[in-house]
């Protein structure tokens, strides 16, 4: 039954469709972010939909802050029944420009905000023995891809962590639930808001889904806690593939997900919430939908659609190259010098 939930990142993006997706099951909600005006907009959008709201500007990578507010929320709202690990951040950039300061930054927010949440809920959620926590997770978890290196890190180590805490709860018999929500690319303010090297504008790798898909895929993982669900019939295809053909998929990546995740023309932004929120002024409010609306559809998309051929030739280039790897030339073809060594097959 509805009770009282906790989502962090709410401000934005996934978290700010989660919101209102639990507002809508009846849920009162304790929400977390640094962006006062978007954590403004995110209360009034639920309490829109007659429930409770309260709001807590907090880093997620200050584990006093995080572990205060938990105890603040079961203090307004009553015992915390659900625990939303969502906030995140990334750096769009290959791995040779990136600063070490500011790669520390973004694990510190997507990996180690995901295990000071968990660590909050747990302490209230242990004595009653009782909960779900909810890790919103990638099928970047699975199958990392180039330009986003901080990030892919970050949800493979996150899946790990809730792996382990989830056998320590069985080992222990205890009544609390660990769920993972693996999301494909969504259309979110982030592209617009995270640190970019790159000379153009990031985007999403398509298909693109709006943000109430997987709100309403964190919801009903909140209520049913399966082990995990990926979220996006052509995520789990790769999810699929890449447990049987990881290195076609390396291949594949370095040559679909370079140039698709940049809109060709278009300006880089020249701010990033990497440090510090830019939701905070009144006014900058972003809401939930980034600006790739027009493309958001999912696999049925007819901006994704129209993709396929270009993507089965990628495939067919992909194959070929993994096999020349195999056989000891390099992936440009050429023979790599005698005792050189190779690789499986995979």
């Amino acid at each position: 039954m509805p009770g009282t939930a906790v989502i962090t990142g709410a401000s934005a993006g996934v978290g700010r469709a989660t919101a209102c997706a639990f507002a809508d099951a009846g849920w009162d909600l304790a929400l977390i972010a640094r962006g006062a005006d978007g954590l403004a907009g995110a209360a009034a959008d639920v309490e829109a939909r007659g429930r409770k709201a309260v709001t807590y500007q907090v880093d997620l990578t200050d584990w006093e802050a995080v572990r205060t507010a938990a105890r603040e929320a079961e203090a307004h709202l009553g015992p915390i029944d659900v625990w939303v690990n969502n906030a995140m951040s990334t750096i769009f950039s290959p791995i040779r420009d990136i600063d070490v300061e500011a790669f520390h930054r973004a694990v510190d927010v997507t990996f180690f905000g995901q295990v000071h949440g968990t660590l909050a809920a747990l302490e209230l959620m242990r004595p009653r023995d009782r909960g779900t926590i909810v890790s919103v997770g990638s099928a970047l978890a699975y199958r990392s891809i180039p330009l986003q290196a901080p990030y892919c890190a970050s949800k493979f180590a996150t899946r790990g962590f809730m792996e382990s805490l989830r056998t320590e709860l069985i080992h222990e018999n205890s009544g609390i639930r660990v769920t993972q929500v693996h999301l494909p690319a969504v259309n979110t303010p982030q592209f617009a808001w995270c640190r970019n090297n790159l000379d153009e504008h990031p985007m999403p790798v398509p298909p693109i889904y709006s943000p109430d898909v997987p709100a309403k895929a964190i919801l009903e993982a909140a209520t049913t806690a399966p082990r995990e669900k990926v979220v996006g019939s052509w995520n789990r295809m790769l999810v699929l593939v890449n447990k049987v053909m990881p290195g076609v998929l390396d291949h594949f990546a370095a040559r679909s997900a370079w140039e698709g995740q940049q809109v060709d023309g278009t300006k880089a932004p020249d701010t990033d919430n990497l440090y510090e929120p830019i939701d905070d002024a009144p006014g900058t409010d972003r809401g939930a939908a980034g600006r790739f609306g027009d493309q958001d559809g999912g696999v049925l998309d007819p901006a994704f659609l129209k993709t396929l051929p270009q993507t089965v030739a990628t495939v067919v280039r992909a194959i070929t190259s993994r096999v020349r790897e195999v056989r000891g030339d390099d992936h440009r073809g050429r023979e790599l010098a005698p005792g050189a060594p190779t690789v499986d097959a995979g």
